[in-house]
């Protein structure tokens, strides 16, 4: 016989714990069940809409939705926002960026997460420049994002493996040169660090 825990238990503590993201083996961990009863109770709520699937392994409440950048983050580790995203983030290109996008030193990937309506996209760098993030915050959660000049290399260096022009239309004064190419030098590639040299004024 499966376990199964009381819905508004089950709701009141993953929230008490602010898990605004949660696994399996949260739920094996809060509540002392089995391997077997937790993957039974998570179908069920899921099956109820109790809670939504952002992932395999990963679920969320409908109600209690973290904020876009926190999931990124969580979805596909280790990475950071940084690219496109970040750019509008901090205000360096006018355009408005819909898909989420981030960096990692892992496989590049992309997900289509249709419990929230959004596309995350992950872009693979080396391990040497998977750096220039910190920590900000969004209705009180942390997430890792890209400053401004991280972001900026990022984009102009994937720009340039995939044969595209550098980003032409962005705020030059939210751009300091001087650690744009400190980031750039951690590429090791001359032609990128010649890039943000013409591109930055």
């Amino acid at each position: 016989m499966v376990k199964l825990v009381n819905q508004t238990i089950f709701s009141s503590k993953i929230k008490g714990k602010k898990l605004f993201i949660f696994t399996a083996a949260d739920i094996r961990t809060l509540f002392g069940i089995s391997k077997v009863a937790a993957a039974a109770l998570l179908h069920r709520y899921k099956k109820r809409g109790f809670i939504l699937q952002v992932k395999r392994g990963l679920y969320v409440f409908p109600d209690l939705l973290p904020p876009d950048v926190y999931v990124a983050n969580k979805l596909y580790s280790p990475s950071y926002i940084s690219l496109e995203f970040a750019l509008a983030y901090h205000r360096v290109i006018p355009e408005t960026v819909y898909e989420i996008t981030s960096v990692t030193t892992k496989a590049t990937r992309r997900f289509d997460v249709k419990a929230l309506k959004k596309i995350f996209s992950y872009r693979k760098i080396k391990k040497t420049a998977y750096t220039g993030y910190g920590v900000q915050k969004q209705n009180d959660i942390s997430f890792y994002i890209a400053d401004a000049e991280k972001a900026f290399v990022d984009a102009n260096y994937l720009r340039m493996r995939n044969k595209q022009k550098p980003i032409s239309r962005f705020d030059n004064d939210k751009i300091n040169k001087d650690k744009a190419l400190k980031y750039a030098y951690l590429f090791g590639n001359k032609k990128l660090i010649s890039i943000i040299k013409t591109t930055l004024k």
